[in-house]
């Protein structure tokens, strides 16, 4: 009888620890086992592959749009066959030309991303919580033309008539340009009304035809003109038909 023996257990060789052991019938076969890393790389492969190029078709003699639409089950059918291939087929869908490339399914480049209308929807959100900014107020030279340009401006709103050459006319005959000529002779000032500014306005008339926006002080240069224009419309038809003291 054997003397009884200690069995112990083989060690395990880390030579061994990736490799699977198969029965083949008395063989045994030894297959290397995969491991996560080469699966891992092996993904990475297959997203690495570049996309496939966009299918592309010559036009043949008797091919009609419609007819290739329908062949290669294009989505859209010809309309967009079309649409994608305007350049190279013409204005004309019914006439194509053998030998020319069509693109079979082009993307639609029309259709707007999603970061293109994020931005257009915040622009437009934007706009419409920012007001657009005011015009720049109209600056005018502190002179004789800038005070008759002003008073034009006002007048043309106020739809009071008068010329930038019958302005200054009268004015150079009233006070020669001093916006602080002031007549202390005349009846008007006899009555205690004396005639003031660049077209000699007295008070009275000065209160009844200021124009609202203006100076009430009648020396003020604009105030006094645009008064002035307003009487002579009222009374003549215009500043332009005064040709002497009014």
């Amino acid at each position: 009888m054997p003397a009884k023996g200690k069995h112990r257990r083989p060690k395990s060789s880390s030579l061994t620890r990736g490799i699977a052991a198969a029965g083949t019938g008395g063989a045994v076969l030894v297959l290397p086992v995969l491991g996560a890393t080469t699966a891992g790389a092996a993904e990475a492969a297959a997203a690495a592959k570049p996309a496939a190029a966009p299918k592309t078709y010559v036009v043949v003699a008797g091919d009609t749009l419609s007819k290739i639409a329908r062949e290669h089950s294009v989505s859209g059918s010809w309309k967009k066959l079309y649409e994608d291939n305007r350049s190279a087929l013409g204005d004309d869908p019914k006439l194509i030309r053998p030998g020319v490339r069509l693109t079979l399914d082009k993307e639609d480049s029309g259709k707007p991303s999603k970061a293109s209308g994020e931005r257009a929807d915040r622009s437009e959100r934007k706009d419409a919580v920012e007001p657009a900014a005011a015009p720049a107020k109209k600056s005018y030279a502190n002179n004789l033309d800038g005070w008759i340009k002003e008073s034009l401006d006002i007048m043309a709103e106020r739809g009071i008539p008068g010329s930038y050459e019958g302005i200054h006319r009268n004015v150079m005959r009233e006070s020669s340009g001093n916006p602080l000529a002031i007549n202390n002779w005349d009846s008007n000032a006899t009555a205690g009304t004396p005639s003031k500014g660049l077209l000699q306005v007295i008070a009275p008339t000065f209160s009844a035809y200021h124009v609202p926006g203006t100076s009430l002080d009648s020396f003020d240069p604009v105030a006094n003109i645009t008064a002035a224009c307003n009487y002579a419309a009222d009374r003549y038809g215009s500043i332009d038909n005064v040709n002497g003291p009014y």
